[in-house]
């Protein structure tokens, strides 16, 4: 079976390729897949944006798709920037 990573991230690529390829399955990129686009991360939660990426990069390529989505949680500013750390 073969999978798209939906990560623009290359790092997170990598590390979600790696675990993947070790248990026999096949993975691409999403620009190997020939997603070339931005996703807008509108969702509330790292949840609902990796959702989001991965949907986009399944409807796109008719893959399974898989994604993530992290961020910078600091207990002391009530949790912020969170999701909002990119931007």
């Amino acid at each position: 079976m073969t999978f798209v990573i939906a990560t623009g991230n290359e790092k997170k690529f990598c590390e979600m390729r790696d675990i993947l390829e070790s248990v026999g399955v096949t993975v691409k990129s999403r620009r190997d897949a020939g997603f070339l686009g931005e996703i807008e991360e509108t969702g509330g939660s790292f949840y609902e944006n990796a959702r989001l990426k991965a949907s986009a990069v399944c409807r796109f390529s008719g893959l399974p798709s898989i994604a993530d989505d992290s961020g910078l949680v600091i207990d002391a500013l009530g949790g912020a920037p969170g999701i909002f750390s990119r931007r």
